[in-house]
């Protein structure tokens, strides 16, 4: 679920069900003018609360890839970065898998890591994606829901 993104300085905004690539972000915002590189990587852990998680999925609703590049568009427009990177899996990731990579390149390192920090709190709480977790006691729970 790819979307065209429309900040000169948002490299790559995508929400998909394969593996996410670390490698793809970097290269994505390679910037010889770029004196610093933040790099969120949220992964898949094995517990949640005290519970152990035995797996968990990820769902979008249809509004996700437009919500994402709403909030990469503002996070880049709020601070002098010369790149932005937000990627997200979806689907049936395992245990230690990246669940979501976020990354800025600036000038200095400061601003880059303010954008990264607004980057994925901003994502977190506007973007609908919804994330359904099993406990290892045989509980559900959903998270992120409205």
């Amino acid at each position: 679920m790819t979307q065209a993104p429309s900040h000169t300085a948002v490299r790559l905004v995508e929400i998909r069900d394969e593996p996410l690539d670390v490698g793809e972000v970097v290269a994505a915002l390679d910037d010889d003018a770029a004196g610093g590189l933040t790099l969120f990587v949220g992964r898949v852990r094995d517990h949640d609360g005290g519970q152990g998680v035995t797996s968990l999925d990820y769902s979008a609703h249809p509004t996700a890839p437009a919500r994402l590049r709403d909030v990469c568009d503002r996070v880049a427009g709020a601070y002098d970065v010369h790149g932005l990177v937000a990627v997200h899996r979806v689907g049936h990731p395992a245990i230690g898998d990246i669940a979501v990579i976020v990354a800025t390149t600036a000038a200095h390192r400061g601003v880059a890591f303010d954008a990264s920090r607004s980057l994925i709190d901003t994502l977190k709480s506007e973007v609908p994606i919804w994330k359904h977790q099993r406990f290892a006691d045989g509980a559900e729970e959903w998270v992120g829901l409205p």
